[in-house]
């Protein structure tokens, strides 16, 4: 009997991640998931998941907890101190790529575009498949009325993530305006 206790504890413990962010081994085949998801209900499902994954970072509790504090005062409106807790989050914590992520969305919303597109930039390259960076890259382009790369961050997005009506609206507005047609 106490063999198969442990054998169960074992079991459990082995699949549980030992730490979950970007480098989480569930992430592969929700991505694979999310591109063959018949539908934008079933697709928002798989989106959350990912969303969960990425916002944990079970290495460094500490910097879960600061990131987590961070996300209240980001919903809260407190943007810039927000900034500044992901800022120490990123310093202890510099692989935790939605820690950039989120950093990087306040910066875009505070006007600060360059540095948003740096977030952005060391995001993706922590994490190649985040659909929400490069939309966010794609809006900072429309911003600043680069309609090429705007187009290029919109279709690398939904390349990875086909499930984002209104990224889809706006590739095909901004097309059409490379096309010369009238919007």
């Amino acid at each position: 009997m106490r063999n198969l206790f442990l054998a169960a504890i074992l079991a459990f413990l082995s699949a549980a991640p030992a730490a979950a962010d970007q480098t989480d081994p569930r992430l592969d085949p929700l991505f694979a998931e999310l591109k063959a998801a018949p539908s934008d209900t079933e697709a928002r499902h798989i989106e959350r998941e990912i969303w969960v994954i990425w916002s944990e970072h079970g290495a460094d509790v500490e910097a879960e907890m600061r990131f987590n504090e961070g996300l209240l005062l980001m919903n809260a409106g407190h943007l810039e101190q927000a900034i500044r807790l992901f800022s120490i989050v990123i310093e202890v914590a510099p692989d935790f790529a939605e820690a950039w992520n989120k950093r990087a969305t306040l910066l875009y919303f505070t006007g600060d575009f360059a540095g948003s597109v740096r977030d952005i930039e060391r995001t993706l390259a922590l994490e190649p498949r985040h659909f929400g960076a490069l939309s966010g890259l794609g809006l900072i382009y429309q911003q600043l009325e680069s309609v090429d790369g705007a187009i290029k961050a919109f279709t690398a997005a939904l390349e990875i993530n086909p499930h984002m009506p209104h990224i889809k609206e706006r590739l095909a507005m901004l097309k059409e305006q490379m096309a010369g047609k009238p919007l």
